[in-house]
């Protein structure tokens, strides 16, 4: 069974939470994960930039960030940020509604195991958002 939580501390956009149990369950089922518990939590560029150094180290806001906790059954966060999904929304021309799914999508692939710390790996990885992305549509 996939259980999704989805939570919106950051206060500045509306979430779409049902496209994002959707679409969470269409990723964890083509990449063969049968049990999972999974929360997203959108958050403000200040709260991602302490995550970010906190536990990454990394002493900058960034799009989103995924902790694995669980292997076996997969249990894992995904946090992402809607001041910096708002600004690539307006980059890429689509909806906040949008990228926000994008970026859930990219969480729960790094659930599933991929990586995106070579230029292929993010084409791979990119691919695959589209992918999903063009399922639900």
């Amino acid at each position: 069974m996939i259980s999704v939580n989805v939570y919106n501390e950051s206060g500045l956009a509306r979430l779409p939470k049902k496209l994002i149990t959707s679409i969470v369950s269409t990723v964890c089922s083509e990449e063969k994960i049968t049990v999972a518990d999974i929360r997203i939590i959108l958050v403000t560029d200040e709260e991602i930039h302490r995550i970010n150094k906190q536990y990454l180290q990394h002493d900058y806001p960034t799009d989103v960030i995924t902790f694995q906790i669980e292997a076996k059954p997969l249990e894992g966060e995904i946090y992402i940020s809607a001041d910096t999904a708002l600004l690539q929304a307006k980059e890429y021309n689509v909806t906040i509604s949008n990228e926000i799914l994008r970026l859930s999508v990219h969480g729960i692939l790094h659930l599933a195991g991929y990586d995106d710390d070579t230029s292929e790996k993010r084409l791979m990885m990119s691919n695959l958002e589209s992918k999903y992305l063009n399922e639900i549509k």
